[in-house]
């Protein structure tokens, strides 16, 4: 079961950076509504892929201090202000927290952004 989970938070990882560049230009993300109108075979609201340039906020204003930052160089306390705002929201939310956060050029810490992919991916699971 773990091994699965891991194979699901790499592949997401690997979709994740490889969806950010086409033909060396950044693809803008959109977020989309909280609920899945289930109209579509893939749910929308939990895609990590998108073309708006429309950001949504979760509270998480104080985030915007680091766009461009590296996501490996956070210190413990930044860290807690992504894990703080992570845990704050409803699970439904993950995704577009993370669309958010790209189209806001904000590279969230690996550990949170690991995190948050393990609860797309559970509940894409259910």
């Amino acid at each position: 079961m773990i091994y699965l989970l891991a194979g699901i938070v790499a592949a997401l990882v690997v979709a994740y950076f490889f969806s950010r560049k086409s033909n060396g230009v950044e693809e803008e993300q959109v977020v989309v509504a909280d609920d899945c109108c289930g109209a579509h075979e893939v749910c929308e609201a939990d895609s990590l892929l998108s073309s708006s340039d429309k950001a949504e906020y979760y509270e998480d204003e104080e985030l915007d201090s680091y766009k461009g930052q590296s996501s490996t160089d956070y210190t413990d306390d930044q860290i807690e202000q992504f894990r703080e705002v992570l845990f704050t929201l409803k699970e439904r939310e993950v995704a577009g927290w993370l669309k958010s956060l790209q189209i806001r050029q904000i590279n969230p810490p690996e550990i949170i952004r690991e995190e948050a992919l393990m609860i797309v991916a559970e509940r894409r699971g259910a």
